[in-house]
């Protein structure tokens, strides 16, 4: 007898299509890109985002978790988070680098594919902690995303770009994806009951700052997420030094160190 815990290989009706949506979306995503779109391409990426929230949100809260599901996930993944951001930060900001743009997209949807496999292939205790290895895929995209929106919308810049930081920060999310950073997971979110009030009063002012610029608070999150990673690695690499008892060296009247 099946149970909810435990993936089977049915097809379950409502996360499968809450999986074909988040397709559906970045396949959009690449033609508005084609386009010459780049808003709507990059508004296509976030929405495949929380469809794909969604989708693994739904089949654990019915009990409908399938192995068909979690490959079906996967293989729409590296569409809507590889290969949609893939050709919109190439066609919005790498095609003047000519051979070094298209090898950097083609970099980025490369490690989307490592991660993806990574990830599928790493077992339960690998991730008891809560946490992933490697930026996710679907921030990585959001990252880009909303990056071109803060470009078009906020600096009114419809038009290809050329920086030589979009061409860095493509090959910055492409390794930290393949990175053994830790990045935290919110699929297990659980708030202390003494500070779930400051937590709710947060997502009010998160909600408020939303709705009144967000373009600039999805890239500011969508940053902030991404550089969490690295940032906790470095501050733990830094106490861990400063733990560490100092050591002194004895010296004699030899030692010219010593000397007057």
């Amino acid at each position: 007898m099946e149970t909810p815990s435990q993936p089977t290989t049915r097809l379950y009706l409502v996360p499968c299509m809450l999986t074909i949506s988040s397709l559906f979306s970045g396949f959009y995503s690449m033609i508005a890109a084609i386009n010459g779109h780049f808003q709507a391409a990059a508004i296509a990426i976030l929405v495949a985002g929380v469809f794909d929230a969604l989708d693994g949100r739904v089949a654990r809260m019915t009990g409908s978790t399938s192995t068909f599901g979690m490959e079906l996930d996967s293989l729409c993944d590296i569409v809507s988070f590889g290969v949609a951001p893939g050709l919109l930060a190439y066609l919005w900001a790498l095609t003047p680098y000519g051979r070094y743009g298209w090898l950097a997209g083609f970099l980025y949807v490369a490690t989307t594919a490592l991660r993806l496999a990574r990830f599928n292939v790493q077992t339960s205790s690998e991730e008891s902690d809560g946490n992933f290895t490697g930026l996710p895929c679907p921030a990585a995209a959001c990252m880009i995303a909303t990056a071109v929106l803060f470009s078009t919308v906020v600096l009114n810049k419809s038009d290809p770009v050329r920086h030589i930081s979009l061409l860095l920060l493509v090959y910055l999310l492409s390794y930290l994806m393949i990175s053994t950073h830790r990045y935290p997971s919110f699929k297990h979110f659980d708030i202390p009951k003494e500070k779930r009030f400051h937590a709710f009063a947060v997502m009010i002012l998160l909600l408020v700052l939303l709705a009144s610029e967000p373009h600039i608070t999805l890239g500011v999150v969508a940053l902030l997420y991404v550089l969490s990673g690295p940032s906790m690695d470095i501050y733990k690499l830094v106490r861990g030094k400063s733990k560490k008892p100092w050591k002194f060296r004895r010296t004699t009247p030899s030692d010219p160190d010593n000397s007057d």
